[in-house]
C-alpha cells in the first residue's frame, strides 16, 4: 500500500461535517446555543453550493437537524454520537492509493480533544473516524499518533506543514520526536518532506485553542505556493509572530526541492474581543469543488480583500463569505468544522 493524501484542491465525493449537540464548545445560553446551530448551518448550506455535505448528527439533535438544514438541500445525516463537532479534528483524514484504483483509505488519528484540557469532552467524537470510514467503505489506516486534520496541511505531492507545538506537544505525543512524526505522516498520509512552523497564532495558545494549529497559520494553495496569515497591526502580537514565520517559511523548501512563493492574506481590521486578542484568519477556508468557502469578519474591506487574494490564488472557483466570528469565538473557523472526502478513480 502506498496511501497519500490528496492537495485539497483535488475533486470531492463531499464535505464531512457534525452537528452541535450541548456542551461547553456549544455555548452556556440559549442565545449562543443557538447561535452555534445556525452558523454551522450556514456553513453547511454555502459548502452544499458546490457539493454535497454529509453531517453526523447526535440522536438527540435529529429533529432540530432535520428543521434546519431542510429536505433537498445536498445535505444528507448519518446519526452518531456527538460530543464535539469540529469534523476537520476528530473525523478523519482522507487518502487515496493510486497502486489500488478505486480505493479510499481514512486515517484514523488519536483524538484526546487536542491534549485533554479538562474542559474536554471528546469521547464520542473520538469514534467519528471509524464511523465515517464503514459509513464510506474506506480502508481504516489505524494511526497511535495523537493528532488532527486541522494540525497538518498538504500540497498532495508529498509536502506536509507541521507545528512543533502539536505534533509534539507533550499532552499530546510526550514521547514523539520530529522523527517518529515524520515517519509516521509518510506512512498514513505519504508525506516525503515535513515543513516544520515553530509555532502558531497567540490566541490559539489559551485554554480553549489548539496550541497551533497551521490550518489559521498558512496553507499550500497548488505545490510551491502558500498563503501565510498576516497580521498588519504592530500593536497585535501576532505581528511579530506571522513576520517570524514569514522569515521562517522563506528558507523551506517543499518536497520537490522548491522554496516556497509566499502569498500574504491579510487579517480583519479587528484586533480584540471580550476574551482579548483575537485569531481572525482568511487562512482557514475551506476548497470545494469549483468553489472556496472563505471565513468573514464583519469588515467589509478586509472580507472583500480575503475574496480577492482567495480568487487569484485558486483561478476558476467562486469564493463565496460565510460570518465566521461565532466559530473564532468558540475556538475555530470554516476549515475546522469541515473534511473533505476525495473523489476516487476508477479505471476499467
Amino acid at each position: 500500500m502506498a496511501w497519500h493524501m490528496p492537495a485539497e484542491t483535488a475533486p470531492h465525493d463531499r464535505t464531512w461535517m457534525a452537528f452541535p449537540a450541548e456542551g461547553p464548545t456549544l455555548g452556556e445560553t440559549a442565545a449562543e446555543r443557538e447561535e452555534g446551530y445556525v452558523t454551522w448551518t450556514a456553513v453547511a448550506h454555502a459548502v452544499a453550493e458546490f457539493e454535497p455535505v454529509t453531517m453526523i448528527v447526535d440522536p438527540a439533535e435529529i429533529t432540530r437537524a432535520r428543521r434546519m438544514l431542510g429536505s433537498g438541500s445536498g445535505i444528507d445525516i448519518v446519526e452518531a454520537p456527538v460530543d464535539e463537532f469540529w469534523m476537520r479534528d476528530s473525523g478523519p483524514t482522507f487518502v487515496i492509493d493510486d497502486h489500488r484504483p478505486g480505493v479510499l483509505g481514512a486515517v484514523d488519528w488519536i483524538f484526546n480533544g487536542w491534549g485533554a484540557p479538562a474542559w474536554a469532552q471528546w469521547q464520542k467524537a473520538a469514534q467519528h473516524a471509524r464511523i465515517i470510514a464503514g459509513a464510506v467503505g474506506a480502508e481504516l489506516v489505524s494511526s497511535t499518533l495523537v493528532n488532527e486534520g486541522g494540525g497538518i496541511h498538504v500540497d498532495g505531492e508529498g509536502t506536509v506543514l507541521l507545528t512543533d507545538t502539536v505534533q509534539l506537544d507533550p499532552r499530546r505525543n510526550p514521547f514523539a520526536d520530529r522523527q517518529r512524526v515524520e515517519a509516521e505522516m509518510a506512512r498514513t498520509i505519504g508525506a516525503t518532506k515535513a515543513v516544520w512552523l515553530p509555532r502558531g497564532l497567540t490566541r490559539d495558545y489559551d485554554d480553549f485553542g489548539t496550541n497551533g494549529h497551521v490550518d489559521i497559520v498558512a496553507t499550500l494553495v497548488s505545490p510551491g505556493r502558500l498563503l501565510l496569515h498576516d497580521q498588519q497591526n504592530p500593536d497585535h502580537p501576532d505581528h511579530a509572530v506571522t513576520r517570524e514565520l514569514r522569515a521562517h517559511l522563506a528558507q523551506q523548501t517543499d518536497a520537490a526541492g522548491r522554496r516556497f512563493e509566499i502569498i500574504d492574506l491579510p487579517a480583519p481590521a479587528t484586533l480584540r474581543d471580550e476574551e482579548g486578542f483575537v485569531d481572525w484568519s482568511y487562512v482557514n477556508h475551506l476548497v470545494t469543488n469549483d468553489g472556496v468557502v472563505a471565513c468573514g469578519f464583519g469588515d467589509e474591506h478586509a472580507d472583500a480583500t480575503a475574496r480577492e487574494i482567495l480568487a487569484d490564488a485558486y483561478p476558476g472557483r467562486r469564493v463565496v463569505t460565510v460570518d465566521a466570528r461565532p466559530l473564532f469565538d468558540r475556538g475555530g473557523g470554516i476549515h475546522c468544522i469541515t473534511q473533505q472526502q476525495p473523489s476516487v478513480a476508477v479505471h476499467s
